[in-house]
């Protein structure tokens, strides 16, 4: 029974350096957490990121990372409810403030892996994207109300030339009414 005990745990640990290997290649922050939701493995990204270390990351769990600042209530539910059942969550959005870093915008990705029972926890950060996003829909509300507001003035300008054309017209025919007359009445001498 303990060989295949370390069998066993020997399959984990290999397991778990290629799990490490793939996370370091990827650009967004990687998690990889025991089944015990304590984190077994990060990558060079996270700890660039959430501006943290090793020693402050690695075996423990994962709502007590920089000072419990990723005890977030989202997070909580998605992995000890939502994960264990669907095995997986992707596109999940959590905002959160973290107090060195500020707001942070990020969508959460991850997979329980059956074989290991761990967890491999991806996470974009989207900060800039949808302070983007949030300044584009600025600019084009701006935008829209300019073009109403002109639009507007345009329309009351066409409006007010109407009006003179209208007149001038009127002029013009009264000028040629005046012509007119002014013939007959020379006919007339």
């Amino acid at each position: 029974m303990k060989d295949k005990n370390s069998t066993v745990e020997k399959e984990k640990e290999i397991a778990l350096h290629y799990l490490k290997i793939f996370a370091d290649t990827a650009r967004e922050s990687i998690l990889i957490l025991d089944s015990r939701l304590m984190v077994v493995g990060v990558n060079e990204s996270f700890y660039k990121n959430f501006q943290t270390t090793k020693k402050e990351t690695e075996n423990k769990l994962v709502y007590d990372l920089g000072n419990r600042q990723w005890d977030i209530p989202e997070l909580r539910k998605l992995l000890e409810e939502i994960l264990p059942d669907k095995k997986a969550f992707n596109d999940f959005e959590v905002s959160h403030k973290f107090p060195n870093i500020g707001l942070k915008v990020m969508l959460l990705n991850a997979r329980k892996l059956d074989d290991t029972s761990q967890i491999l926890l991806a996470i974009e950060d989207i900060t800039l994207k949808k302070t983007i996003e949030i300044k584009l829909a600025s600019y084009t509300k701006d935008l829209e109300l300019g073009i109403a507001k002109k639009t507007e003035e345009l329309k009351a300008r066409i409006d007010e030339l109407s009006k003179i054309n209208k007149l001038m017209i009127g002029r013009e025919l009264k000028m040629s009414e005046l012509k007119e007359e002014i013939a007959k009445l020379k006919n007339v001498r």
